[in-house]
């Protein structure tokens, strides 16, 4: 059995705790937040759970084989290589670290160690991900060359840590994370460079961008457009896929009202002849990431997410935040992939 501790039980902590509660060969043993209500909500799932208000002391209490890492990206890094130092696997929340030097000494720190580290890419098992992953392995559109992902709409940011770049890594990393790695799951090509921009012209309460764009260009011309933007008072579609073959569009779920980013997006396939026809919803198996850890450590079985994919989502993001310095100029980034 897998002894499995929560370090932060923040907005995230009752997935890890229910996915390891419905995982066989993991059990949460131990749960570190210094919020009492967060404590309350742990031991809801986890009665059994010790608790821990330090994490230090939680780290190095030898009760842990496993730790789930949910604190803000820029203690990622930090808490990430004591918790390796301790002989400790690491499942950490997104991004991986917020520059690619910090996330090549996690690997190398993971590899001298012999133990995993794995980043939480949940999005890749979102139903309407996994939609267009499967109409692009079944060709239905054929050779795609442009790719759009856009979230947020129009709305004063959180006062959060999220907002702050800082703490984040700004507009680019909170969400970028997420789509970026979606993108370079749907097309793994050669990449030629990063185009990136942050537009700060409305909500000054925070240091995070109003509207921010990733511009990746492959070698032979494909793009694939990001946008995360909080000026949107029209919302452009969740995806938008051109193919030479037809096109796939994931429009909103309009039943999440405010909050769409909460449901999945509808995926509709438009052919070449004009004919439109709403997809079948792919699901994923339930908590089929944390069932993967479990398989991975007690019988070797390869993972489908790895950190070198996570490094180079840092490594995109960081190129366009260079090049976001330069008003969108071309920057090359520093891919492990290419």
């Amino acid at each position: 059995m897998i002894r499995v501790g929560l370090l932060a039980y923040g907005a995230i902590g009752d997935e890890h705790n229910q996915a390891v509660l419905a995982t066989p060969g993991l059990t949460t043993v131990a749960v570190c937040d210094q919020k009492a209500e967060r404590i309350t909500a742990a031991l809801k799932i986890s009665p059994e759970a010790k608790v821990f208000t330090d994490a230090d002391e939680m780290l190095e209490s030898k009760l842990l084989d496993l730790v789930i890492i949910s604190t803000p990206p820029n203690t990622h890094a930090s808490w990430t290589r004591k918790a390796l130092s301790l002989g400790i696997n690491v499942i950490l929340e997104k991004p991986m670290a917020l520059d690619v030097a910090q996330c090549d000494e996690l690997m190398a720190l993971a590899k001298q160690a012999g133990l995993l580290l794995v980043v939480y890419q949940n999005r890749r098992y979102d139903s309407d991900f996994l939609t267009i992953q499967k109409a692009l392995a079944d060709g239905v559109i054929g050779e795609v060359f442009h790719y759009e992902a856009f979230v947020g709409g129009y709305g004063k940011p959180c006062s959060f840590w999220h907002s702050d770049k800082l703490i984040s890594g700004g507009a680019i990393f909170d969400w970028g994370s997420h789509f970026i790695d979606q993108i370079m799951t749907l097309l793994p090509y050669p990449i030629d460079h990063i185009s990136g921009l942050n537009q700060k012209r409305h909500w000054h309460h925070i240091s995070n961008a109003d509207h921010a764009q990733v511009v990746i260009t492959y070698k032979d011309g494909k793009q694939a457009v990001f946008i995360n933007s909080d000026l949107a008072a029209a919302r452009k579609p969740k995806f938008h896929l051109l193919g030479t073959m037809g096109s796939l569009t994931g429009n909103w779920d309009q039943q999440a009202g405010n909050t769409p980013a909460d449901l999945p997006a509808i995926i509709t396939l438009t052919k070449s002849d004009g004919e439109s026809v709403i997809l079948p919803a792919v699901k994923a198996a339930p908590y089929a990431f944390h069932q993967s850890v479990a398989d991975f450590l007690l019988s070797n079985t390869a993972m489908p997410i790895t950190t070198e994919q996570s490094r180079d989502v840092v490594a995109i993001m960081q190129a366009a935040e260079e090049s976001a310095l330069i008003n969108a100029r071309p920057v090359t980034a520093n891919l492990l992939s290419q």
